[in-house]
């Protein structure tokens, strides 16, 4: 089968550098100013969309989508996202500040860490946020066969959707890649097999070992050249908890609004666990 592979200019989410490191509000509908020129003009030379601040909640409008094409952003919205828990100790707290500033988020688990922490992983889903997958051991896919590749990727989707199913929840069909280290073959297929691959505009390197103020002001910093996009955290490292009052405090400060993602069909993406052995990915190994 003919691939393509896309290319992706992807940021963060790579491996650390060190192997041991392991207010005015945005409303929903962003008003444009002195964006009507003559048509003359390029749009590559048109000015950003201005957005106009007024009063309202930072949590903003929900995005259901049902592809990774559907995720898109207005100006001054984003979407939080944390990776590789759940883990006590930081993902309950870093719950609490999401609940203290009326926000959601997607939660991207590892497959073992869900496995082991299953009530964490209900305490994700039962607090109204999105929960989605991020393999099983958090191993990067581009190393592997084909064949493992798949396989990792479906024992983590089976391990959250067990450990959601003790609550009575179930696996949303969100996806990110380990290190955003991706195979055209792999992203293909997964897309065709109906998974919604969460990449990220915006990485605050949380892995880094800065002080929370280093972090949130970096990461806002990226944020403004941007003006959107889906924000990478994790939720397994104490700056983290740290940094995250400190940066909503910020984007609620600057007019931001923090947009829901949620897949638009509630059940599992009206679909099957990915398998390995599905009939998409006969005669492709």
């Amino acid at each position: 089968m003919g691939l393509v592979i896309a290319g992706l200019a992807l940021a963060g989410c790579a491996k650390p550098p060190n192997p041991h490191a392991i207010s005015a509000r945005a409303t929903n509908a962003a008003l444009i100013t002195n964006s009507i020129l003559p048509a003359s003009q390029p749009i590559t030379q048109q000015p950003m969309p201005e957005r106009i601040f007024a009063s309202g909640n930072l949590g903003g409008r929900t995005l259901a989508v049902a592809s990774t094409a559907d995720i898109v952003l207005r100006p001054g919205e984003v979407i939080l996202t944390f990776d590789d828990g759940p883990r006590p100790g930081k993902t309950p707290q870093i719950l609490a500040t999401l609940n203290d500033f009326g926000v959601k988020a997607t939660f991207l688990m590892l497959g073992a860490a869900a496995q082991v922490h299953p009530g964490l992983a209900q305490q994700v889903a039962a607090s109204g946020h999105t929960v989605g997958s991020h393999t099983f051991d958090h191993v990067d896919l581009s190393k592997l066969s084909r064949q493992a590749a798949l396989d990792e990727i479906a024992r983590g989707e089976r391990a959250v959707q067990l450990a959601l199913a003790g609550g009575g929840q179930n696996l949303s069909p969100f996806f990110r890649f380990p290190y955003l280290s991706q195979t055209g073959f792999l992203r293909t297929n997964l897309m065709q097999g109906s998974m919604v691959i969460l990449d990220v505009n915006i990485d605050s390197k949380d892995y880094y070992k800065d002080t929370p103020e280093v972090v949130a002001a970096r990461t806002m910093e990226r944020l403004e050249a941007r003006g959107s996009g889906i924000i990478l955290f994790h939720d397994i490292h104490q700056r983290t908890v740290e940094t995250l009052p400190l940066f909503l405090a910020q984007l609620e400060e600057r007019g931001y609004s923090v947009v829901r993602l949620v897949p638009k069909d509630s059940s599992i993406f009206g679909r099957d666990l990915i398998t390995a052995d599905a009939p998409l990915l006969r005669g492709t190994l």
